[in-house]
């Protein structure tokens, strides 16, 4: 099923984070450019992304940010985007709440 969305950061920390990418250096600013094209791509169709079970739901995301479900989108050379969705019938929001190399995913769920 296809549903568009809204795109909007978790907290201020976040955003500031993703605007900092653009001005930073090389790699920061291909990883901000993929980050854009993942942002489009999730306004388009929220569901874009692949769900992660709720049981594998990392702990501090549901206590810090109280989430139920959390979907995961890759980005090249391995990167992962996380982010959650909201909302009904009118309006869906795309939360995101981080991303992060291979590694540091592989480390967050337990892999």
């Amino acid at each position: 099923m296809k549903k568009k969305s809204e795109i909007r950061f978790v907290d201020k920390k976040v955003q500031k984070a993703f605007e900092e990418l653009e001005g930073g250096k090389t790699d920061e600013k291909q990883l901000y450019k993929w980050l854009v094209r993942a942002f489009s791509d999730l306004e388009e169709n929220c569901f874009c992304g692949i769900q992660i079970p709720s049981r594998l739901i990392p702990k501090k995301y549901k206590a810090k940010y109280q989430i139920n479900n959390l979907w995961k989108y890759d980005l090249p050379k391995a990167w992962r985007l996380l982010y959650s969705i909201e909302g009904g019938d009118i309006i869906v929001i795309s939360i995101i709440l981080d991303w992060m190399n291979h590694k540091d995913y592989e480390r967050l769920f337990g892999y």
